[in-house]
C-alpha cells in the first residue's frame, strides 16, 4: 500500500551527499541591486551606441529630405535649425538631455513627434511578439516532452531522426521566408486569411505563425534534452516503479522539473522576437514599429531611427533582466542568486 509520504512532489530532487554538497542560495536585495546596476549600465551603453550608429550612416539626411536640387543656403539653414551643424559632443549632450526630459524629438520628414510614432506602433509589435512566444511555448513544450518519452533509452530511432531533422530544418529557415510562404499559400492562394494590415483577430494568424515556427522548433529541442535528463533521475525511476498513472507521472512530476530552462529560453526568445519581427511586419504590412524602422533608416530620419534603436534595445535589456530575476526565483540554486548568509559563514 502506498502511503502519502511515498508520493513524490513536483521539483523533488535527490538529497545532496557529503561528496557533492549543494550550497543553498537565496535572493537578496544585493542581488536585485546588482541586476539593476547592470541594466542601468547596459542602457547607458545603448544610448551611446544609438547615437553613434545613426551618425555613422553615410549620406546627408537633409539633402535627401530637401532633394538634390535644393539650394545650399536652404540646406545650411535647415541644418542650423536642427542643430546638425554643432559638434558631435554638443549634439550628444543635447540628445541625452532630451531623453532625460522624455522628449524623443520630431521626425525630419513628417514633423510628427517621435513619441507619437512609437505610441502608435509599439503595442502592435509587442502583441505580435507576445502571442508568438505563447504559441511557440504551447506547441514546443508538449512536443519536446512527447519526443523525449518516445525516444528515451534509445527507443524509436526513426522518431528521433524525424524529430531532430524537422526541428533542425525549421530553426534554419528565417522568419520572413515563413511569412512569404504563408502569405502566398494561405492568404493570396487560398484566401483563408487577410494578406496584410490589422483588420481583426484573423490578421494575427499568419504573422504570429511565421514568427513562432523557428522558436517553437528550438524550444522543442531544448525541452526534449531537459526531459531526457529528468527521466534518468532517481525520483523519476521511483515514480516509474510505483506505476503511477501516465498523466500524473508526466504532468505532475516530470513537466514542472523541465520548465525552468524552457521558460528561460522562452523569455530570451521573446526579446529576440521583438527585434526579429521587423522583417515579418514588412511582409504583412503590419502597423507596428518594423515598417517605420526600415523607413527611418533608409530616409536617415535621425530622431525616429535613434528612438527605434533605443526602444528595441531597451525592450531586449528589460526582458533579459526579468528573465534573470525569474530564473533566480524559479531556480534558487542558480549562480545568478546570492549565497545566503549561513552559507558564507560556513565557507
Amino acid at each position: 500500500m502506498t502511503t502519502p509520504s511515498d508520493v513524490l512532489t513536483p521539483h523533488e530532487a535527490p538529497t545532496p551527499t557529503a561528496a557533492s554538497p549543494r550550497r543553498p542560495r537565496r535572493l537578496t536585495p544585493r542581488f536585485f541591486a546588482r541586476q539593476l546596476l547592470r541594466l542601468a549600465g547596459s542602457l547607458a551603453v545603448l544610448v551611446v551606441a544609438s547615437f553613434a550608429m545613426i551618425h555613422l550612416i553615410p549620406g546627408d539626411p537633409l539633402r535627401q529630405m530637401l532633394g538634390p536640387t535644393a539650394p545650399k543656403e536652404l540646406v545650411d539653414q535647415r541644418r542650423s535649425e536642427l542643430g546638425l551643424d554643432e559638434p558631435l559632443v554638443t549634439q550628444f549632450t543635447d540628445y541625452v538631455r532630451q531623453l532625460l526630459s522624455g522628449d524623443l524629438g520630431t521626425s525630419f520628414f513628417s514633423s510628427q513627434p517621435v513619441a507619437d510614432i512609437i505610441g502608435q506602433g509599439l503595442p502592435n509589435t509587442l502583441a505580435l511578439a507576445f502571442l508568438a512566444t505563447l504559441t511557440a511555448l504551447a506547441v514546443a513544450v508538449p512536443l519536446g516532452l512527447w519526443a523525449a518519452v518516445r525516444t528515451h533509452n534509445g527507443r524509436r530511432r526513426g522518431t528521433e531522426s524525424a524529430f531532430t531533422t524537422l526541428t533542425g530544418a525549421a530553426v534554419a529557415i528565417p522568419e520572413y521566408l515563413y511569412g512569404l510562404a504563408l502569405l502566398l499559400v494561405l492568404a493570396l492562394g487560398l484566401g483563408l486569411f487577410p494578406p496584410a494590415g490589422l483588420t481583426g483577430p484573423a490578421s494575427f494568424v499568419l504573422p504570429v505563425t511565421a514568427l513562432a515556427i523557428a522558436p517553437a522548433a528550438m524550444i522543442a529541442r531544448l525541452a526534449r534534452v531537459e526531459t531526457l535528463r529528468e527521466l534518468d533521475t532517481d525520483y523519476m525511476r521511483l515514480a516509474h516503479a510505483k506505476r503511477l498513472p501516465a498523466w500524473r507521472l508526466y504532468a505532475v512530476h516530470l513537466l514542472p522539473n523541465t520548465l525552468t530552462a524552457t521558460l528561460t529560453m522562452g523569455g530570451l526568445l521573446l526579446s529576440g522576437l521583438i527585434t526579429g519581427s521587423v522583417l515579418v511586419e514588412n511582409v504583412f504590412a503590419w502597423p507596428g514599429l518594423g515598417l517605420r524602422t526600415v523607413e527611418a533608416i533608409t530616409q536617415k530620419d535621425y530622431p525616429v531611427a535613434q528612438a527605434m534603436i533605443l526602444v528595441y534595445g531597451a525592450l531586449v535589456l528589460v526582458v533579459n533582466f526579468l528573465v534573470d530575476i525569474l530564473l533566480g526565483i524559479l531556480d534558487p540554486k542558480s549562480t545568478l542568486s546570492t549565497p545566503s548568509a549561513s552559507t558564507r559563514r560556513e565557507g
